[in-house]
């Protein structure tokens, strides 16, 4: 098949944690060839979808990972597979490149399928799941959100298109940043905020549950560092190997015939204690670390996901 990857630049990426680079490693192992572009070389012309970028090969060598042919402007119609990996902000130059990867449908097949990539962010589509998620608002206006804070005392405040961890607040109930850190988000950003109360379980770590096509293939703790808040592995947090409990197992049987049904096939849920509190559809991470705890190829199982649906 002919594979292409809308990502973030490839040579850049680190070779031991990037999901992007174990796709296309897995790929070129099935004798797919690889097509790679930046999602600003991405265009309509003309009823055609373009994009701008290289050929490529991978190996696993630090340094040396990628070999790239020279630069062209292909027809993605032309493709078998177009995955969507950049990672967020998922801002208005995200959302466009949803709206043009659409246009492919019937023509390539689009990973993860766009238009549900667009209308289900990773902390929107939880809001589907009241009953498996904490306590949650979305608001922009102060009163409202230090009226949620008053009800539940110890808070999580964060941009509700945020990712990797950034501008992740901890408030706890005798916490004096809350009107100050509105102004600071605020006065950047005309996007709303999300709050959660806070869970104490998120010190023994947050669990990343991969599934694939719908269906659980297995998870990795991410435990915070020592006085943090935050167990994102942008900002410091420890990969461990952890099993999925029933209570795991309970929310992935809840939500993956949703997943399935709207073209999600890679997708990483965040489960702290007993509760969901992110479904990331838009660039997930945690392959190659789940791969290495438990052994399973999840990369293989994506693709053979992805060849069935072709």
């Amino acid at each position: 098949m002919k594979i292409a990857f809308q990502m973030d630049p490839i040579q850049s990426v680190n070779i031991t944690a990037d999901s992007s680079f174990r796709l296309a490693e897995e790929a070129q192992a099935r004798g797919h060839e690889l097509f790679f572009y930046s999602p600003d070389k991405l265009a309509f012309d003309e009823g055609r979808i373009l994009a701008i970028g290289q050929s490529f090969t991978v190996q696993r060598v630090q340094g040396d990972h990628v070999a790239l042919g020279p630069e062209e402007q292909v027809d993605l119609a032309e493709f078998d597979v177009v995955w969507l990996r950049q990672d967020p902000p998922f801002d208005m130059h995200y959302i466009t490149s949803t709206h043009l990867l659409d246009r492919l449908r019937g023509k390539a097949l689009v990973v993860n399928d766009p238009f549900w990539v667009r209308n289900y962010p990773e902390k929107l589509l939880v809001l589907d799941f009241p009953d498996l998620t904490p306590p949650t608002m979305i608001a922009r206006d102060l009163a409202t959100i230090k009226a949620f804070k008053a009800r539940h005392g110890d808070v999580i405040l964060k941009p509700l298109y945020g990712n990797g961890g950034a501008g992740v607040f901890r408030l706890d109930a005798n916490d004096r940043n809350l009107t100050s850190l509105h102004e600071l988000f605020t006065g950047f950003s005309r996007e709303p905020l999300i709050v959660q109360k806070f869970l104490p379980d998120v010190s023994a770590g947050d669990k990343r549950v991969i599934l694939v096509d719908g269906e659980a293939v297995g998870a990795i703790n991410r435990v915070p560092a020592e006085g943090e808040t935050r167990s994102n592995m942008h900002v410091g947090g420890r990969p461990e190997k952890i099993g999925l409990t029933e209570r795991d197992l309970e929310i992935c049987a809840r939500i993956g015939p949703l997943l399935r049904e709207k073209g999600q096939v890679f997708v990483g849920i965040d489960v702290i204690g007993t509760y969901l509190t992110e479904i990331n559809v838009t660039s997930p991470t945690g392959i190659q670390e789940l791969e290495r705890f438990d052994g399973i190829n999840v990369a293989e199982k994506i693709w053979q996901a992805i060849e069935a649906k072709l």
